[in-house]
């Protein structure tokens, strides 16, 4: 029952309550009072206030009560089935649903489909792990195959013609800067000399990242933690970004392992192109046999609700974190950072069974 619907069904309450109460008194009146008893009934005081005013409020009272009592009982028969809910939503299948306290048959029978949806969901997402898991051929060559020659195709021109072109006209610039520094040339040249020096900065930033993005999408023989601490460490040596991390040592599929690798290079592109952040945290561990990623920045942050051009980053980490059946979470205000949470259930021997007779214990 919605709050509105408890509102309204507790007016109908009290309005029932001092109608009852009024021709009660009434009627008590009339009878000990067979002359003007209704003028007299009007003029009577209980707690040095008209009887009418008295039973108002009673009835006011009486239906604030009924309001909290029925809200206490329909929190008490829903309690059961709270948590298991908040479970199912945030992609956490390991949990147990026992018998509720409370004698009340559809509830028993909501438990069980709950019990039924969880286990579809995990034997779904299982599924989808193990169908991803499979290498898909297009002309003799997996689509990642594909994708990884070309980025390092990409890569690689990048690199040997604007990455290269970028350093060189940095090197001319400093150059320039110094003599001009010496020659003390006119204010407004240094200032014109030095915007075009952030410029060139800012592209070779957006190189880094670019060329960051295109790294190959597979670990190459590596641990995850390994790959990332490594990706990590390169990063920091490039950047001026203050990076901290604490990465454990999981042991997953290779098809996992792989997105979230991914899912790590796709989020550092975007910090690096889009927050303008000055701190980044990162944080990867293994909880409740769950696999949480955790992507904390300081940046410019951005409105989640609008669409921005930028935003295929993002629909593509949710595509591959989709694909291995998890979750993702942002949470990002303007000038306040963002924060990205990634939930993948990882599915062990015997972690999908058939639990119908929890119910009944």
């Amino acid at each position: 029952m919605t709050k509105p619907l408890r509102i309204i069904v507790s007016c109908v309450v009290g309005v029932a309550t001092f109608l009852t109460l009024l021709l009660l008194g009434m009627s008590i009146v009339q009878v000990t009072h067979t002359h003007d008893w209704f003028f007299t009934f009007l003029q009577m005081q209980i707690l040095f206030m008209p009887m009418v005013l008295f039973l108002l409020l009673l009835a006011f009272s009486s239906g604030v009560v009924f309001f909290f009592i029925l809200g206490y009982c329909q929190r008490m028969v829903l309690k059961p089935i709270e948590q298991p809910l908040q479970n199912l939503a945030t992609g956490k299948y390991d949990f147990k649903i026992t018998k509720s306290s409370i004698d009340y048959q559809p509830m028993q029978g909501i438990q069980e489909d709950i019990q039924m949806i969880r286990d579809k969901l995990q034997m779904v997402s299982k599924e989808l792990q193990l169908s991803n898991a499979q290498p898909k051929l297009f002309n003799g060559q997996t689509k990642e195959q594909i994708l990884t020659e070309e980025r390092h195709r990409l890569a690689r021109e990048l690199h040997d013609s604007v990455s290269q072109e970028l350093f060189a006209a940095m090197m001319l610039l400093s150059a320039m800067n110094e003599q001009a520094r010496k020659k003390q040339v006119e204010e407004n040249q240094q200032k014109q000399l030095t915007m075009i020096t952030d410029i060139i900065t800012t592209a070779q930033s957006e190189m880094r990242a670019l060329l960051l993005h295109l790294r190959p999408v597979n670990l190459e023989g590596k641990s995850l933690k390994t790959g990332i601490v490594q990706l990590l460490i390169e990063l920091q040596s490039k950047v001026t970004i203050q990076i901290r991390w604490q990465i454990a040592d999981l042991h997953l599929p290779t098809i996992i392992e792989d997105q979230l690798f991914r899912v790590v290079q796709e989020l550092l592109s975007n910090t690096l192109r889009h927050a303008k952040a000055q701190e980044l945290e990162v944080y990867l561990n293994e909880v409740n046999q769950q696999i949480q990623l955790r992507f904390i920045d300081d940046g410019i942050g951005f409105d989640i609700s609008k669409e921005k051009a930028g935003s295929y980053g993002l629909t593509n980490i949710r595509e591959r974190i989709q694909g291995v059946g998890g979750t993702v979470k942002i949470i990002s205000f303007n000038n306040q950072g963002t924060s990205v949470e990634i939930k993948v259930p990882i599915f062990k021997e015997g972690n999908v069974s058939d639990d119908s007779s929890a119910i009944s214990r």
